[in-house]
């Protein structure tokens, strides 16, 4: 497994995480996972941080779904473990996100403030609104329209259709950190993301496509003091290129 690593120190690693690649593992699968890369490049990481049960979790702070690309934080010691996670149990860390959803957004700007909760009819999904059930835990999604654009889907090729589909490009900021909270709020806003089997297995995803498109663009937080030439520690912000194939779709 090739990970790109975007910044390093003594404390702290930051990769590139690819599509397709699971942080940890699940129990029911045997794929390599992000903690099998840090194990045999960090051993020195295997206690760092917490496990679940017989899962370990090797300096993970934070999580990216399985299908979601891009920046992801990993830490070398527990020290900088906690210090990472109280910046984001206390949202201080700003996190930017990119995605391709089915349809043109109405809005060029907007805010999704709706509670998740757990849906009834699938234990792997969660909901956002109306038949929610369980805890209602906070969500707030901000987001902007950076293009909407027209183009063929898989299944306008397969039937030979000439009127291309409708897509909007985002930008979007997570101000809580609930799991899979931008794919629901983009479903329950009616624009969720392509090609999320997950939340939107109706809709063919486009030409070029064959992933879900969401993307951890950046991400901006505190290093931990104590650093070689750095004793007050400072705020950094370590950004991931855009995939190819969204280069592809909104060129």
């Amino acid at each position: 497994m090739k990970i790109k690593i975007l910044y390093e120190d003594s404390n702290v690693l930051v990769i590139d995480k690819p599509s397709g690649v699971s942080v940890h593992p699940d129990g029911k699968t045997k794929e390599k996972t992000i903690t099998d890369w840090v194990l045999k490049n960090y051993p020195k990481m295997k206690n760092v941080g917490e496990s679940i049960g017989e899962i370990i979790r090797p300096g993970v702070v934070h999580r990216l779904d399985r299908g979601t690309s891009g920046v992801l934080i990993l830490a070398k010691n527990q020290k900088t473990h906690q210090f990472l996670k109280d910046q984001f149990q206390n949202r201080t860390i700003k996190k930017t996100y990119v995605a391709i959803v089915n349809g043109w957004v109405k809005n060029d700007r907007g805010i999704i403030n709706k509670p998740i909760g757990r849906s009834p009819k699938d234990f792997r999904r969660y909901l956002a609104g109306r038949g929610a059930r369980g805890e209602m835990r906070e969500a707030i999604t901000e987001y902007k329209v950076l293009k909407r654009f027209n183009a063929l889907s898989v299944e306008d090729k397969k039937f030979h259709k000439t009127a291309p589909t409708k897509f909007s490009f985002l930008e979007i900021k997570p101000k809580t950190g609930r799991t899979h909270q931008i794919r629901v709020h983009m479903k329950y806003l009616n624009h969720p993301v392509v090609c999320d089997s997950l939340y939107n297995p109706d809709n063919s995803c486009p030409v070029g496509i064959s992933r879900m498109a969401l993307h951890a663009k950046s991400i901006e937080f505190n290093l931990p003091a104590g650093r070689q030439g750095d004793p007050k520690g400072k705020m950094i912000k370590i950004e991931s290129f855009l995939p190819l194939e969204f280069k592809k779709m909104i060129k």
